[in-house]
């Protein structure tokens, strides 16, 4: 089935070829979408999701009691304006790299608006006449497996701002993969912009997190600025998520529903492996809502984080999700929460009972 899109704050538009096979007459299963995506497309996608399509610096509301986060929207908004007065992309690096560009750490934990302010500055800078790219650190090295690293670099190059939320130091060949990018980036005369992705209970410990990143990209450390972004997780955000749904009111609520589609999920993460994480936002093309049944605990850590990264395109393109089984209780082990990865694993949790929570009340 051909599907002709246009990528999102893009006017190129590309076709994106998929084989469907039908769940049930009246649901259509992720497990049978088998997305072709062109490289171009990767690239086009490189812009604040749906759910930040609105941010901007005057959407953001400071809390008073944390002055770091007032101050870190004054230091953005200059920096919008420095990014976008510097040229057009059609200037050349040379030009460009004679000033030093803006390299900016936003550092602070769950909740305080580091996202909201990231894809507020993206727009801000096209809204100047610059251009910006905006995606998570997933997408980044996805993009290097997809394009190659020369290809990878001349494609940012090409943009005023790149910008990088949730920057993970927990892979080490990823973090020198995107040290390599981002210096090279730089020396190209490219402004970076970055956040944390620091833990809940780590909501004191910031500056520990801004030296592990500074740690971790020593040849760029000099370059970058890092602001503090104090305060309390404004959603509340829990990973407690109530009681699941039973597997036939999933598959009732999807039944009829226009976009809907329906999963074991065992099959669902079988499908995943078959498919390159940079095209799991293809993959969900046209879903306006996702029911999994038999949902239980994910054992092996290869399948759990594919797992985070679709989750983390069904949290940008705002998809509710129907959870059957066993829900979100105990999906990753006690083991995995305290690993090296834990950081993925609670953000895919709190995303993931999020999209559950519309789910349940969509559906009522």
């Amino acid at each position: 089935m051909g599907v002709t899109t246009c990528g999102r704050g893009s006017d190129r538009r590309v076709d994106v070829s998929s084989t469907l096979v039908t769940a049930t007459p009246s649901a259509r299963s992720l497990a049978g979408v088998v997305p072709v995506v062109p490289p171009q497309r990767l690239v086009a996608e490189l812009v604040p999701p749906a759910h930040f399509a609105q941010a901007s610096f005057a959407s953001y509301v400071p809390d008073p009691a944390h002055p770091s986060q007032g101050a870190a929207v004054e230091r953005l908004r200059a920096a919008a304006a420095r990014i976008a007065a510097a040229g057009s992309s059609s200037t050349s690096w040379f030009r460009r790299r004679r000033s030093e560009p803006e390299a900016l750490y936003l550092d602070g934990g769950f909740g305080v608006g580091k996202t909201h302010l990231l894809a507020a500055l993206a727009h801000a800078v096209v809204a100047d006449g610059g251009t910006a790219a905006f995606g998570t650190f997933v997408e980044y090295t996805n993009l290097v497996g997809a394009l190659g690293f020369r290809q990878t670099v001349d494609a940012l190059a090409e943009f005023r701002l790149v910008g990088i939320d949730e920057f993970e130091l927990d892979d080490p060949g990823d973090t020198v993969l995107m040290s390599r990018l981002l210096r090279e980036l730089a020396d190209r005369g490219v402004a970076l912009a970055a956040t944390s992705n620091t833990l809940p209970e780590s909501l004191g410990e910031g500056r520990f997190a801004a030296e592990d990143f500074l740690r971790e990209i020593q040849a760029l450390a000099a370059r970058f600025e890092v602001l503090r972004i104090d305060g309390e997780d404004y959603r509340h955000r829990s990973v407690e998520h109530g009681a699941p749904l039973p597997d036939d009111a999933v598959r009732g609520a999807v039944s009829g529903r226009p976009g809907a589609t329906l999963d074991p999920f065992g099959a669902l993460l079988d499908h995943l492996a078959q498919v390159h994480p940079s095209r799991y936002g293809a993959l969900l093309d046209g879903t306006t809502l996702v029911g999994l049944t038999g949902v239980h605990p994910v054992t092996r850590q290869d399948v759990a984080l594919r797992l985070v990264v679709l989750v983390d395109r069904l949290y940008d393109r705002d998809v509710p999700v129907l959870l059957g089984g066993g829900g979100t209780d105990e999906l990753f082990s006690a083991e995995m929460l305290a690993g090296g990865y834990r950081k993925k694993y609670y953000r895919a949790l709190s995303r993931l009972g999020s999209l559950a929570a519309d789910g349940a009340a969509l559906v009522g």
